[in-house]
């Protein structure tokens, strides 16, 4: 009873597919010979014979199509997604000029701390204390934690002047 019923599915399944109805080769068991080219791969066999191509056996070949990136002058480096909302002209000018005085003072900022340290840190020979005269390990530790504070208020220096340069210049 069971392989009755397993044979009618088989028989409809095989019919379906264009076996019982005599075609020769149903259109989606169907494939041309693929052809590999280097890390291209085609179906053109005068394309494949010129170029010197190898067929490629034992299996389907499933290869999507992608798209090739732009090149020459019309491309540009980094652009927005068409999707991303447009910024008028003037509200951009608004934004920048924004940004360079949120980054201006925290330039000041950073420059009277580095100020600050550089005072404190004396060219590697900060003022001792009564802790530091007793003890000079702890003067030792004072001064390395001042040079690493003066390190740090440099490189936060930079940094902050490295952003200011890459706004666009103002008009």
């Amino acid at each position: 009873m069971c392989s009755r019923m397993l044979m009618k599915k088989l028989f409809f399944l095989l019919f379906a597919c264009g076996v019982g109805a005599g075609v020769t080769q149903s259109p989606v068991l169907a494939q041309d010979r693929i052809y590999r080219c280097g890390n291209e791969y085609t179906n053109n066999a005068s394309v494949a014979k010129d170029r010197g191509c190898k067929v490629v056996e034992g299996g389907n070949v499933t290869v999507v199509q992608g798209t090739r990136p732009a090149t020459g002058s019309g491309a540009k480096a980094a652009s927005s997604p068409p999707s991303a909302p447009r910024v008028d002209a003037n509200d951009q000018k608004a934004r920048d000029a924004d940004a360079r005085a949120i980054l201006q003072s925290e330039l000041k900022k950073a420059q009277a701390r580095l100020a600050d340290v550089k005072q404190e840190y004396n060219n590697g020979s900060p003022q001792r204390n009564a802790l530091d005269l007793r003890n000079t390990q702890k003067y030792m530790e004072r001064t390395a934690d001042l040079k690493a504070q003066l390190d740090r208020a440099e490189a936060d220096v930079a940094g902050i002047q490295r952003e200011i340069d890459r706004l666009p210049p103002v008009r």
